[in-house]
């Protein structure tokens, strides 16, 4: 499979997105005309830059309002045809992107068309160069990508052919199973973008909310699969337009295109009939059986405070690390470890954010192939020293720069706890609080990192995304999406935080990135559960008494339920599949906080009660000014 991206698909200056092109790993890019006029350089220089990268331009782009024109603006399409001609010769590249018309001065007709791509085909063909006619989804009288095969077709010349591109052909609804009968040799360069569904005009929406594929909603994995039928075997090429990516890091964003166009080879590589892909393989995605452990990185003053803290929801201390300051906490399934070292990573990741959540380790069923699958797909691994007879965990970088750790069932990575660990008996003093298991990892992120993030865990992960949910913020809205399994036995929430003056966007601005905001833990009984964290010293999230005047209302609550909410500050939501309990700690530090939920069948989160738990929760926060203690 043969990679590529056009220039403006990521932010820069040209000579920066080409590194940025060719770091990610991409074989190919498509010049866009703009970045070429913005830059000083001559085509050649332009050539030799790209060729430099070891890329090859692929397609030089767009040549827009070309067929179908009255005289005189016909010959002067011409001579504008001659001139991209000249500029395409000295880059180096022998292939145009012709988009198709749209000035109000076009006239119909597909014979029309055909015979002005027969004459730009010959003279194009003097120059051994080729013209690719795309179809746009609001072209005036073309957008069609069957209506541009036909004109195509018509023209009988070798030099011209089409140009497929997913969002014209996903955004008006095309049957797909049209490309098909496209001959292989008549497909000249295929374009990607994905795109959230979203009922607008065709233009705005192409030009603002185009994604990488796997980042929206659109059938592009289908799109992709029919041309593999054909036995294609060109350049796939990502063509995208958005205002969040013009904005952001151009090394991500094309880390990020990479890595989508081998997800979506690697999907469509695994269907019957994909003649045309040709991909290193991979693993399948990796089924996830739970979230192995947690680990916070502290110092040992912090340590102390957040041993308080697990201590009164219940945790005890099981174990203690054979060489280092880590010591293992458990609660039913949970395991939360503590890493106060001086050295390392953990102590790293301490100077920078203080404490923080800032490790999670993923049960899997194999990890080297799930280490082989986050490599192959871009991930960037992880490992430091461990001592002698200790075990190695494969381990990539997630969010935030924190890690992600792979455990199975096998061999060492089975018996970590007792390999690594010597067990401690705390003599019975901590009184289990009926936590059962991590229920949910909320995530936060600066809102430009979300499609990022949700690339990275449902490529490599077998997981499937929601829809976006708008968590309301009193200080502003927070964009909210969630990953998760088909169990439920992973499920992470990433909160896409706008500005800083929200709960999420001061988590981010203070502990300076994102990363784990609060973590979720089930029980079967909420109220007992409240009951032994009260006897044990916990301190609940106090809530608005006026919230459960509404609630009783909203959901005609029993009056004795609500009370018995109130009394413990138990928020309450409902759907259509259950009920749902939440009972939150306050902030640690600047945002952190813990939940504890009861899931009744319910399959959401409580978004409905966010604004009320962020109001409560924000009293809690250091007021602005004050230093740190």
């Amino acid at each position: 499979m043969k990679t590529s991206i056009a220039t403006v698909s990521i932010s820069g200056e040209l000579p920066d997105k080409l590194a940025a092109i060719a770091a990610a790993g991409f074989d190919g890019v498509e010049i866009f005309e703009n970045d070429f006029l913005a830059f000083d350089g001559s085509p050649a220089d332009v050539g030799r830059m790209v060729r430099d990268h070891g890329l090859e331009i692929t397609l030089f782009q767009p040549f827009r309002d070309f067929e179908g024109m009255p005289e005189p603006h016909r010959s002067r399409t011409f001579d504008r045809a001659e001139r991209k001609f000249d500029i395409m010769q000295q880059l180096g590249t022998d292939l145009v992107l012709v988009c198709s018309n749209v000035s109000p001065v076009s006239l119909g007709g597909i014979d029309r068309a055909a015979a002005d791509f027969h004459e730009l085909g010959e003279r194009a063909a003097k120059r051994g160069l080729r013209v690719g006619y795309e179809a746009l989804a609001w072209g005036r009288h073309i957008y069609d990508h069957r209506d541009a095969w036909e004109i195509v077709r018509r023209a009988q010349h070798p030099n011209i052919g089409i140009i497929l591109d997913s969002f014209h052909s996903l955004a008006r609804k095309i049957d797909i199973n049209s490309i098909r009968s496209i001959p292989k040799e008549s497909i000249f360069i295929v374009q990607l973008a994905d795109a959230p569904l979203i009922d607008m005009d065709l233009l705005y929406w192409s030009r603002h909310f185009r994604n990488m594929p796997g980042e929206g909603d659109l059938a592009v994995a289908d799109f992709t699969a029919a041309i593999a039928e054909t036995g294609y075997d060109g350049y796939f090429s990502l063509e995208i337009f958005n205002d969040q990516f013009r904005g952001g890091s151009a090394t991500a964003i094309a880390a990020d295109g990479h890595r989508s166009l081998v997800y979506l080879g690697d999907k469509v590589r695994r269907r019957p009939a994909s003649s045309g892909l040709t991909l290193a393989p991979m693993p399948e995605r990796v089924p996830v059986r739970g979230i192995g452990f947690i680990e916070f990185s502290a110092d040992a003053d912090d340590a102390a405070a957040l041993t308080t803290i697990l201590q009164t929801l219940g945790f005890s201390r099981t174990a203690r690390h054979r060489s280092k300051c880590v010591d293992l906490y458990e609660q039913g399934e949970i395991r939360i470890v503590v890493n106060t070292e001086e050295v390392g990573f953990a102590s790293a990741a301490h100077a920078v954010r203080g404490t923080s959540a800032y490790a999670v380790g993923l049960l899997v069923d194999d990890a080297p192939l799930a280490m082989a699958r986050a490599v192959a797909l871009g991930a960037e691994p992880f490992s430091q020293a461990v001592g002698q007879g200790e075990v190695e965990i494969p381990a990539v970088r997630g969010v935030g720069g924190g890690l992600i750790y792979l455990l199975d069932g096998k061999a060492d990575l089975g018996r970590i706890w007792e390999i690594d660990f010597e067990p401690l008996d705390d003599g019975g003093k901590i009184v289990p609080a009926g936590l059962l298991r991590v229920d949910h990892i909320a995530q936060t992120v600066a809102y430009e990192e979300m499609l990022t993030w949700l690339l990275f865990y449902s490529s490599i992960f077998d997981v499937e995304k929601s829809p976006v949910v708008d968590i309301i913020d009193p200080s502003g809205v927070v964009r909210s999406q969630v990953i998760q399994n088909s169990d439920g036995s992973l499920r992470v929430t990433m909160n896409g935080a706008e500005n800083r003056r929200t709960l999420a966007g001061h988590f981010i601005a203070e502990n300076f990135g994102s990363g784990v905001q609060h973590i979720a833990f089930s029980t079967d009984d909420i109220f007992a559960t409240a009951a032994t964290l009260k006897a044990n010293g916990f301190q609940p999230l106090q809530i608005s008494p006026n919230y459960y005047d509404d609630v009783e209302a909203r959901f005609g609550l029993d009056p004795e339920l609500t009370e018995r909410l109130k009394a413990d500050n138990i928020l309450y939501d409902r759907d259509d599949h259950g009920e749902y309990f939440q009972l939150y700690s306050p902030t640690y530090g600047e945002g952190f906080f813990l939940e504890i939920v009861e899931r009744r069948g319910y399959r959401g989160y409580g978004a409905a009660n966010a604004i009320f738990r962020i109001a409560a929760l924000k009293k809690n926060l250091r007021p602005a000014g004050v230093p740190r203690s």
